[in-house]
């Protein structure tokens, strides 16, 4: 009884920190999803210059709105595609930028004032405080991976490229798997008890759900997922021919840049990630219920989000559901980290 006592009084005494990183994941969450507003909305070039400081000040005259947009037509992006663009159309595309870097230097603020500020109160220790240290540091990384990306896409291309987009989601999507965990690792609840395998399988699972966001960002950037709208055969044929899957050379540039084979990919670790977790349902049904009620809640996002993936292929990836379909699979992480976070060997 006393144990309990203590555990209770040191859950009220996390809970405000733990709340805090839960906020913190939500404004994560909430920025890949701007992220992926801008990429639909081509907006991502608009900003030519990386301020990390002043950048948070928006034009506020017409004639800086002006030399804004004269920047913007000095990439090739403007040149090729968008040359004609009215001053109008170019705030449009220019605020959907700025909103998306402006919340990362908010996310920034939210997570350093309050981590000093539970500091100086006592209630990070040591261990904790390496945890949450390094994630700043993983944040401002972020940021210089992001102005990387948008780099990319400033002097030969006409948008950025495939490969720093999806490191650059994939590293989003780490930070907000990492503050989940660091925040479920604050909850009272004890952890259910789980055997190695079915352990094994939750990491399989939270790995495969990195892999499938990844081959993601390779799709939507090479606009993979505009061609072959059929399920689930591709160009009639559930495996395309290998000819086709390994048309370029070297071989390996058909994983990022041939549009058969990275909707292809994106596919298979669908089916694979769908089939491991119904089989994790079946091999925690002798658990305990927590286990088996996280392995069915897990199921049921991935199951929910391999339907959506499938109608937004079918309708031709409009915006709406193109959207959706991003924020799934931010659900399916969280999903599958604090799924893992709960389970003890």
């Amino acid at each position: 009884m006393h144990g309990n006592r203590t555990l209770l009084k040191a859950h009220d005494r996390m809970r405000p920190v733990r709340l805090w990183l839960y906020a913190v994941a939500a404004l994560v969450a909430l920025m890949v999803v701007i992220g992926g507003t801008t990429r639909l909305t081509g907006s991502g070039l608009s900003i030519t210059e990386w301020k990390p400081v002043t950048g948070i000040v928006p034009p506020l005259s017409e004639s800086a709105w002006q030399a804004e947009f004269e920047n913007y037509k000095k990439i090739p992006q403007y040149q090729e595609i968008n040359r004609g663009m009215s001053l109008s159309n170019f705030k449009f595309i220019y605020f959907w930028e700025w909103g998306h870097r402006a919340l990362g230097r908010i996310i920034g603020v939210v997570f350093l004032f309050p981590l000093l500020w539970f500091a100086w109160k006592g209630l990070i220790d040591r261990a904790l405080g390496w945890k949450l240290g390094g994630l700043f540091v993983l944040g401002g990384l972020q940021g210089a991976i992001g102005w990387w990306m948008v780099a990319s896409g400033l002097s030969v291309r006409t948008d950025v490229s495939q490969y720093r987009l999806a490191v650059h989601l994939t590293t989003a999507c780490l930070i907000l798997a990492a503050i989940v965990a660091v925040a479920a690792s604050l909850e009272i609840r004890s952890k259910a008890i789980a055997s190695a395998r079915i352990r094994g399988t939750a990491w399989a699972l939270l790995a495969l759900t990195f892999v499938q966001i990844f081959l993601g960002a390779i799709v939507a950037k090479t606009n993979a997922g505009l061609t072959f709208n059929t399920w689930p055969l591709m160009d009639g044929n559930f495996i395309p021919p290998v000819s086709q899957l390994f048309l370029l050379s070297p071989w390996w540039k058909n994983l990022f840049e041939n549009v058969l084979t990275v909707q292809f990919d994106h596919r298979m670790v669908a089916y694979t990630l769908f089939a491991l977790a119904a089989w994790h349902v079946y091999d925690t049904r002798d658990a305990e219920r927590p286990v088996r009620f996280g392995a069915m809640h897990l199921f049921g996002l991935i199951a929910g989000q391999a339907v959506l993936g499938i109608v937004t292929l079918l309708w031709v990836a409009p915006f709406t559901l193109a959207l959706l379909h991003q924020l799934g699979a931010v659900i399916v992480l969280v999903g599958a980290t604090r799924h893992l976070s709960m389970l003890s060997r």
